[in-house]
């Protein structure tokens, strides 16, 4: 019997291979970075191909390394950063142009005219989102009214549209499966998720020809087939990665909440399979797709979390690893004057605004690099804590515990702050690594490896942080952080 799934991790910065036994044990990881491509202010791009090449580079080093026979291999699960759009000519399998990524802001104009044209309650009860560049939608509608001819060849049917789950899957299957799930297709800001169709009015707004679309599928479903070294291996499960995240730490009913400190920060809230929207500008999306039924979810997405500490490292080259933030923040003994904002991209939830940017507030003579790093790490926690406070309003679900995932949950002072800052329990789970399982549990289950409920809930876990600060400090900082946000708002005119 097949023992191992491949879990392909297509993130923002890297692209990462991971091979899962049957047991659920993570048994082997190739991980590659790949280029960021900022061709102006607030434009944020990768190349498709690299994406395609650093991908298959990580799964044929794990299959290497790995030892593993291929047809011990019973299935592969795609996880994917969301929202990043692809435009791609399906005679030549050519992108028309750069992949456009979640974080660009270049279509804010765009979305301006969607709110003109009071679209802004149609998009929220249909797609389940709100008017912001961060989504699919009007970054297709950039690509097709900017690339000379891309229109033309749209209407005429040259051209397909995919996020990268789709990119990924159509050049696995040589072309053959023009395909997305359910999760995927609800980030777009086109999809129905209530009809589980394209939306056409929204198509019609943006002028964009529905047959560059994919088709839409359950999140666990055999997709297609990639054929490795003459051997034919079932595609059984693909999910944003957000989405996996929540499905890899069992946060399978309703009221069940995840963290993931990723590139960006993103909290979801499992709301079972009805639909939920919200007052306080957290986002509805599905959740995923599975066994003929569909799962929704309150999403707080956080543009810029990890990516600060790549800042602090790239940017400014105060520190040579993100590792190395713990160490140097822990020697700021005192209370920490220092507020960063990191809103790089804008504010995501639940403020959503476009056209903030980043500061940095309290600074005095004595403030030091550690000061700078501190504050960049404890941002993480205050982005989480204003979207964490608007989703239990929303649910009406106080959260007693937060399940945290993502490469910063790592970082114990981190996590320590977190929970104090919250008043609520951080649960770290020993594998860290849930997107992937996610994905794993996904396709395991299309092939019948597994069966939803053999993902024990039982996860084991690695730390409990619990608060410890007086709320007295708490409402103080909290306060500090609030005045520092309100000032980086509407930065640009």
């Amino acid at each position: 019997m097949s023992k191992y799934i491949i879990a392909l991790d297509q993130g923002t910065t890297s692209s990462r291979t991971v091979i899962v036994d049957n047991e659920g044990t993570i048994i082997a990881i190739e991980q590659e970075e790949f280029e960021q491509i900022f061709p102006n202010s607030g434009w944020v791009e990768h190349d498709p191909k690299a994406i395609l090449k650093s991908q298959l580079n990580t799964l044929h080093k794990v299959l290497t390394s790995s030892k593993i026979a291929v047809e011990d291999i019973a299935g592969i699960g795609i996880t994917n950063q969301r929202e990043t759009t692809v435009i791609w000519n399906k005679n030549t399998g050519e992108p028309i142009y750069n992949a456009i990524v979640w974080q660009d802001k270049r279509t804010a104009n765009i979305c301006e005219e969607l709110k003109r044209k009071n679209l802004a309650n149609h998009i929220k009860k249909t797609t389940g989102l709100i008017i912001d560049s961060y989504f699919s939608a009007t970054k297709i509608h950039w690509i097709l009214n900017n690339v000379p001819n891309a229109k033309k060849q749209a209407l005429s049917g040259d051209l397909l549209f995919g996020t990268i789950d789709t990119w990924l899957l159509w050049n696995l299957t040589n072309g053959k499966v023009h395909a997305t799930d359910y999760s995927n297709a609800s980030r777009t800001m086109l999809y129905d998720i209530k009809n589980l169709q394209w939306d056409n009015k929204i198509l019609e707004e943006l002028e964009i020809p529905k047959n560059i679309l994919p088709k839409v599928h359950p999140s666990s479903h055999t997709f297609g087939f990639y054929n490795l070294h003459g051997v034919s291996i079932p595609i059984g499960g693909i999910a944003g990665d957000q989405q996996a995240a929540l499905f890899g730490q069992a946060c399978f009913k309703k009221g069940e909440a995840k963290n993931t400190y990723g590139t960006g920060c993103f909290m979801l809230m499992n709301t079972g399979d009805e639909i939920q929207y919200s007052k306080n500008g957290l986002l509805t999306t599905i959740a995923w797709g599975i066994n003929n039924k569909v799962y929704y979810a309150l999403e707080g997405s956080v543009f810029v979390a990890g990516s600060a500490v790549q800042w602090l490292r790239d940017g400014l080259k105060i520190i040579e690893t993100a590792e190395e933030s713990e160490a140097l923040a822990d020697l700021v003994t005192e209370e920490n004057p220092v507020y960063v904002v990191p809103a790089f991209a804008g504010l995501g939830a639940p403020y959503w605004d476009m056209y903030a940017r980043g500061a940095v507030f309290g600074l005095t003579r004595d403030t030091g690099k550690n000061h700078l790093i501190k504050a960049t790490l404890q941002s993480l926690a205050y982005q989480t804590k204003d979207v964490l406070d608007v989703m239990q309003k929303d649910s009406e679900v106080p959260l007693k515990t937060l399940k945290v995932d993502g490469g910063a949950c790592a970082n114990d002072l981190l996590m320590q702050f977190q929970a104090d800052i919250l008043n609520t329990t951080v649960e770290r789970p020993e594998n860290t690594e849930t997107t992937v399982m996610g994905a794993a549990y996904l396709a395991g289950i299309a092939v019948g490896m597994w069966k939803q409920e053999d993902i024990t809930v039982d996860r084991a876990i690695d730390t409990l942080f619990t608060p410890k600060f007086s709320s007295e400090k708490r409402n103080r900082l909290y306060k500090k952080w609030q005045k520092a946000v309100e000032r980086t708002k509407n930065w640009l005119d």
